[in-house]
């Protein structure tokens, strides 16, 4: 079996398929039920992917293949240490199949399994204890595009931030124990209910409801007041983040708001107010796991995430026609069928790898570009020397995608030989308005 691993600030979650078809959250030894495994403060993501990888084959033995769930802010360094981490296997296990998915691919995963996606944009607010971050995602019918990203991380965190005020605004320590117990508190049959009435009550009676208790966290009360006044701290952050991610996009699209602060009710009254849309997730999914849910979805091969490139990939050439040279242009990928992570896409006729000579002698300039599924929308990625051949020398032109986005022209000598690779950076994914 396949699982899913999304470590956070908070806790480290991985989720599998139960028996049942759905995606259910995996309890380990020291798990806190619907949340995961507590992170320790001073512990990195890599050191907590693996302590949560080893925790899970020590319990289950290992799993055919692991899907790791990184933010997509910093998306390329994230999955190389994602990466790094399972490459020489643990004492537990051999090293598994990895693959790596940014948070917004796997929780779209989630919102397209559920048949709810019906749009062609959505922004995807991940909004976690560290940070807002909205990432806005154009959807084709081959794949998911992250075309916008902008992050909201203020000094103290985002939900770490709201929970902070919280705290001190009832007069109580900012620590890890008080931050637990307002934790066991909030989870708490009726909890969320209690905490959008009272909101709701003061914001329409300004002042009136301000006292009216809502926690009680180590003996004192946290009341209405306190809760609306450090409720402004993550709509005015999320609203930020929303806007800097949208920049001038006509319509806004509809949102799909995740992670733990999301869980708030008032939070997500609010994105559908000033917002418009706000999507549901599959069968009233907990925000908080929709990530890691979205990813076992993947992990089992219940879903196609749709991350591969969404446009083709393209070199400007020459061939002879008649005896006379003319300009052509060469499609070694088509749109949706890059992998980051995956095998090299050669440039392929009628199910043949084509051959493709290089001009001899000295070395020559090679436009490459990409092109949209339309056909309509072109922009040129970089031009690229290529050394000079020798005449007889054939070769087959791929393209390929590293788990950290980057892409590489490769020329595959036809016989024997070393292949040899252009790096072209990252592909771009929105078209509009691009150079061509």
């Amino acid at each position: 079996m396949a699982i899913a691993v999304d470590v956070g600030t908070r806790y480290a979650r991985i989720a599998r398929i139960g028996s049942d078809g759905t995606p259910e959250l995996v309890a380990l030894p020291g798990s806190v039920p619907g949340e995961g495994l507590p992170v320790e403060a001073v512990a990195g993501r890599s050191t907590t992917l693996h302590t949560a990888y080893t925790a899970y084959c020590n319990h289950f033995g290992a799993p055919d293949g692991v899907v790791v769930i990184v933010p997509q802010q910093d998306r390329a360094a994230h999955a190389r240490r994602a990466v790094a981490v399972f490459a020489e296997g643990h004492a537990a296990a051999p090293a598994p199949e990895v693959r790596v998915l940014s948070t917004p691919h796997a929780v779209l995963s989630l919102v397209r399994h559920a048949g709810t996606a019906t749009a062609g944009r959505y922004a995807v607010c991940d909004l976690g204890a560290t940070a807002a971050e909205v990432s806005l995602c154009a959807l084709t019918s081959q794949a998911v595009a992250v075309v916008g990203i902008a992050r909201h991380a203020p000094a103290g965190g985002y939900g770490a931030g709201f929970d902070a005020a919280l705290l001190t605004g009832a007069g109580l320590p900012d620590d890890a124990v008080t931050h637990r117990e307002l934790a066991a508190v909030r989870a708490g049959e009726g909890a969320a209910r209690r905490l959008d009435l009272a909101v709701s009550h003061a914001e329409r009676h300004p002042g009136r409801y301000d006292d009216t208790p809502v926690h009680k966290v180590a003996g004192r009360d946290i009341t209405a007041g306190v809760v609306s006044r450090a409720l402004g701290r993550l709509t005015a952050g999320a609203d930020r983040a929303l806007d800097e991610a949208l920049g001038g996009t006509r319509a806004a699209p509809p949102v799909v708001a995740v992670g733990g602060a999301a869980r708030l009710r008032p939070l997500d009254r609010h994105l559908a107010t000033r917002r418009g849309t706000v999507v549901g997730l599959l069968a009233g999914t907990d925000p908080a796991l929709a990530a890691v849910f979205g990813g076992a979805l993947v992990a089992a091969g219940a879903m196609d995430p749709g991350d591969r490139y969404p446009h083709a990939v393209c070199v400007a050439g020459h061939r002879t026609a008649g005896g006379e040279p003319r300009s052509d242009e060469l499609l070694i990928s088509p749109a949706g069928v890059l992998e980051p992570g995956g095998p090299v896409v050669f440039a392929e006729r009628a199910g043949h790898l084509l051959r493709v000579r290089t001009a001899p002698g000295s070395a020559r300039p090679v436009r490459v570009s990409v092109r949209a599924a339309c056909g309509r929308t072109t922009a040129v990625v970089r031009t690229l020397t290529v050394p000079g051949r020798a005449a007889g020398d054939r070769f087959h032109v791929g393209v390929r995608i590293d788990v950290d986005g980057t892409a590489r022209l490769v020329l595959e000598p036809v016989g024997f030989g070393t292949s040899t690779e252009f790096p072209l950076g990252t592909l771009p994914t929105d078209l509009e308005g691009a150079p061509s």
